[in-house]
């Protein structure tokens, strides 16, 4: 049986931000992916960027690096 890991899960405000974070962290060599907004949290757009948690700083670097608008970083256990 797979168990729940905290994941670091981005928000986006637009789905074009969304889709930059993925350009900029395959470009940076940071894991993971999109995946619909965990019911969990809010969203504007829908679509959240998931990495493990230990990628928290890599994300934060793509971030700040690409100026992107995000809603907010949360960690949450996900499968």
């Amino acid at each position: 049986m797979r168990r729940r890991q905290l994941k670091a899960v981005v928000v986006f405000a637009s789905t074009s931000d969304a889709i930059a974070m993925e350009s900029g962290c395959h470009a940076a060599g940071v894991a993971g992916r999109l995946i619909p907004v965990p019911t969990e949290i809010a969203a504007d757009c829908g679509l959240a960027w998931c990495s493990p948690e230990a990628e928290l700083p890599n994300i934060e670097r793509v971030l700040a690096d690409n100026g992107l608008g995000f809603t907010g970083v949360h960690l949450v256990a996900l499968y």
